[in-house]
């Protein structure tokens, strides 16, 4: 039965792939307006088991339109491609690109909304009070 965890082979070249599209990025190369201004963060690059697709995980810093961002960055991912392969060259086939919007800051914030409600803080409250009684 195949494991749905990634290998360390695919962990170590995503991290590897995570770092060639970040130093590109913080270099500008990429002339296209959706992305010129923009600070992009590369969270996360999942690897396919075959390391044929490289799928980044995005995050444009202080933006509000990040599908523009991300939809350019596929528009561009066969020049990104080129740009990263001198930082990849030790894979035998240079995988291809796909970009995706990070969430995950989303649902951090929203978790972290959720524990800063009333509603939580008085249940944690009421927690703090029950351990105090019993001791």
């Amino acid at each position: 039965m195949p494991s749905s965890a990634p290998s360390q082979r695919q962990l170590r070249v995503g991290e590897q792939a995570r770092h060639a599209l970040s130093e590109m990025l913080q270099r500008g190369e990429i002339l296209d307006p959706a992305i010129e201004n923009a600070v992009i963060s590369v969270s996360e690059v999942r690897m396919s088991p075959d390391l044929k697709i490289a799928t980044a995980f995005v995050a444009p810093l202080g933006q509000q339109d990040g599908k523009a961002v991300v939809d350019a960055l596929n528009r561009n991912a066969r020049f990104i491609r080129g740009r990263v392969t001198p930082a990849l060259r030790q894979m035998k086939y240079m995988p291809e690109f796909r970009f995706r919007l990070d969430t995950s800051f989303d649902n951090f914030s929203k978790i972290d909304r959720l524990l800063r409600s009333p509603e939580v803080a008085r249940d944690l409250d009421a927690d703090d009070n029950d351990e105090g009684q019993s001791n």
